[in-house]
């Protein structure tokens, strides 16, 4: 039967199911492809805090959105217009983010009676009448794989483990998006499996031939590139961004890359992918513990390497004392914190915002370190440049903050020419004569870099206080509060070397909404909405957390409000209040998800009507 064609501006599709159905596999191919085809996008991938959850249940449940368009995208979407279910867990966890007449497509396999109470449904919510706001389509994505493969003597393992490709399929029809990079995908992932290719590539052609010939769905729908700055793109995940980002780093400062880590949800992936580029000069270490990670990383720093440390918050616990002697011997080492929720072991695979006051401060003595902040998963790319620039040109531990949602989302990432990278390179003090090594440079206030070995330049380090200049242990009081002070000033110097804080929008106005790392896409959609409406909006999104930028103070009192929203319960809020004494108002969420954008817009109204 001939099917219609509607074009649409945007869409936002979630994938769901248990975490063995391969939801998180099926919305990067959907994501991958959508990128080829020049849309703009952003996703948000939604791991289950259970390595292995009962199947069927709840908490097992792994979801991926992915919003993707025409228009400019900075978000994972508020709500979907399809959700695509694999059992009845998956419905019951999503449907309150499906829109009203949004088009649910479910595995109706996935709603047997045990399935159903393992859900907690006291009846099939596929016959309530509830569901008839919403536009649903019941396909036995299970039966339909089984047929598909009948003749190839497959397990039923492996039969069951193909259903995602078809659920794949019939999305790439709906949406008009080619099959061919994902079967180029599936030869070369299985290539030594020939059965396992073959099922695949089989499963997913079904699932695109059902779309093309059931007489259910009646329409598909064309969703047009974007019009993105001319260049050659990527999808790239953030945690993707932060390795490149360090890799791009050594090469324009003309060092090895070393990191030195202790595996941590979501942090690991930067060491995987590390890992694969021994042939640029990258050494990575998967230490014992958190405590090896990091002091491995300042002795690579001692010999002369650019080196860093990943972890999330509980690591960053762990690695508190010997960040103290990172600060104490002054050395650059950079710290990557993709944060997650807290406090302990908190929530692994969710994200938060509420490691920033500990960045700050979580340290014994006076210990400041810089802090950069990554606002996009592209940007994490960036921000690894920054962070190494700033650990390398003053000599000192920097914080790079990154955050879950940042870490496994993605986004099109316009490749950059490594040319246009600035040019890290770092001069190492060779020059025995006068050389003492804690004599500073008088602008960066930075002591010089002297490689182990190098002739008449032995020095001493360790945790100890330093005697100014010699580098001697010191127990003198006048010494400790100079040194003290001399430290500090250094990282406060670094204001003067980077960016001032940039407004989007006007300069002056009713309100001002501030915000810091992976909350930059909800507060920019939300902003640009209100302005739209007529609005007296504007946005400061700060990169550099410590040192601030230093016109901070400046861009805060020419707006009547101040709104900050977090996930956490009001870090940088304090920070600003305290800082520049502006009464600013926190918007504070600790959920494990990512604002939606109508949260701010909510709270944005209600400032300006005159409400606390």
């Amino acid at each position: 039967m001939a099917k219609n064609t509607q074009n649409l501006d945007e869409v936002t599709i979630r994938f769901a199911g248990d975490s063995g159905d391969g939801m998180q596999l099926t919305g990067t191919q959907f994501t991958n492809t959508t990128a080829l085809l020049g849309n703009d996008l952003s996703t948000l991938p939604d791991y289950p805090a259970e390595i292995r959850a009962p199947q069927g249940t709840l908490f097992g449940v792994s979801g991926f959105q992915i919003h993707f368009g025409s228009l400019e995208i900075n978000t994972p979407g508020d709500q979907c217009d399809v959700l695509v279910a694999m059992n009845a867990a998956a419905l019951k966890v999503n449907l309150g983010s499906l829109v009203d007449g949004g088009a649910i497509i479910v595995n109706t396999d996935g709603f047997s009676d045990k399935n159903l109470k393992l859900a907690g449904y006291p009846s099939n919510p596929l016959k309530d009448p509830a569901i008839q706001k919403y536009t649903l389509y019941e396909v036995d994505i299970t039966k339909l794989t089984t047929l598909a493969l009948q003749d190839m003597n497959l397990s039923s393992k492996i039969v069951d483990r193909s259903k995602n490709f078809f659920a794949l399929g019939m999305m790439y029809w709906m949406y008009n998006r080619p099959l061919e990079p994902t079967i180029e995908w599936i030869k070369k992932k299985f290539s030594a499996k020939p059965d396992i290719m073959e099922s695949n590539i089989r499963v997913l052609k079904a699932g695109w031939n059902y779309g093309e010939t059931t007489e259910i769905f009646k329409v598909r729908y064309e969703v047009g590139p974007a019009k993105l700055t001319p260049g050659k793109y990527r999808n790239i995940t953030g945690n993707q961004a932060t390795a490149w980002g360090f890799i791009a780093a050594a090469k324009r400062a003309h060092l090895d890359l070393f990191l030195g880590s202790y595996p941590i949800t979501p942090a690991s992936d930067i060491l995987h992918e590390l890992s694969m580029y021994k042939s640029y000069g990258v050494k990575t270490f998967q230490a014992e513990d958190e405590i090896a990670g990091v002091t491995s990383a300042i002795g690579a720093s001692f010999g002369g390497s650019l080196a860093i440390t990943t972890t999330s918050g509980p690591g960053v616990a762990l690695k508190t004392e010997a960040l103290g002697l990172a600060v104490m011997v002054e050395l650059p080492v950079v710290v990557i914190n993709v944060q997650r929720g807290g406090p302990s072991t908190g929530l692994p695979t969710k994200t938060e915002q509420a490691d920033l006051l500990q960045a700050l401060y979580g340290r014994n003595g006076e210990a400041p370190i810089p802090i950069v902040a990554a606002s996009t998963p592209g940007n994490c790319f960036y921000a690894a440049i920054e962070a190494s620039r700033i650990a390398l040109k003053y000599m000192t531990p920097v914080f790079l903050m990154t955050d879950g949602y940042l870490a496994n989302g993605s986004e099109p990432w316009l490749i950059p020419k490594s040319s246009d990278l600035p040019d890290l390179t770092v001069k190492f003090r060779t020059e025995a004569e006068g050389f003492m090594p804690y004599l500073r440079d008088e602008k960066t206030l930075a002591r010089p870099w002297a490689i182990p070995g190098t002739p008449g330049l032995e020095h001493r380090i360790g945790g100890l206080e330093k005697q100014h200049l010699t580098g001697n242990v010191s127990y003198d009081p006048a010494n400790h509060e100079y040194m003290v002070r001399l430290r500090a000033e250094k990282v406060e110097r670094i204001a003067d070397d980077i960016p001032t804080a940039k407004v989007e929008g006007d300069a002056k106005g009713d309100l001002l909404v501030v915000g810091w790392g992976g909350t930059y896409g909800a507060i920019k959609s939300a902003v640009t909405k209100m302005r739209a409406e007529g609005h007296s909006v504007s946005h400061l999104h700060l990169t550099h957390l410590n040192p601030m930028p230093k016109n901070t103070g400046e861009i805060l009192y020419n707006f009547k409000n101040v709104l900050v929203p977090e996930l956490n319960m009001g870090q940088l809020v304090k920070v600003l209040r305290s800082k520049y004494l502006v009464p600013a108002v926190g918007l504070n969420k600790i959920q494990g998800l990512p604002f939606k954008s109508v949260e701010i817009e909510k709270k944005i109204v209600e400032i300006l009507k005159g409400g606390k």
